[in-house]
């Protein structure tokens, strides 16, 4: 029989760290809070041994129907905590919009 499969958090992944690349031992997990779209109210914990969070985090979703992207661009609060904000959709023109 095969086992049950469990999600994976990006924190429950564990580190492969480069030669110089070691992270203090004092170094905090960042908490991170996602507003809008798919993602909106998710917490994400990111453990500090994968270093800083990345500036932008884009979600593909592809179940039930085409597939949607959202990015999500970071905004640093104090502490070890930020704000991944939905970007605005960028209104791509239609053919109809073309002129001739």
């Amino acid at each position: 029989m095969s086992a049950a499969r469990r999600e994976t958090d990006l924190s429950d992944v564990e580190a492969v760290e480069a030669p110089g690349e070691a992270r203090p031992e004092d170094a905090e997990d960042t908490v991170l809070l996602f507003v809008g779209g798919p993602l909106d109210g998710r917490v994400e914990v990111r453990a500090a041994r994968h270093g800083d969070p990345l500036p932008t985090v884009t979600h593909v979703h592809l179940h039930d129907g085409p597939k949607v992207v959202s990015r999500y661009d970071l905004h640093p609060l104090p502490g070890q905590t930020g704000v991944y904000h939905l970007r605005p959709a960028v209104r791509q023109p239609s053919r109809d919009d073309v002129a001739d």
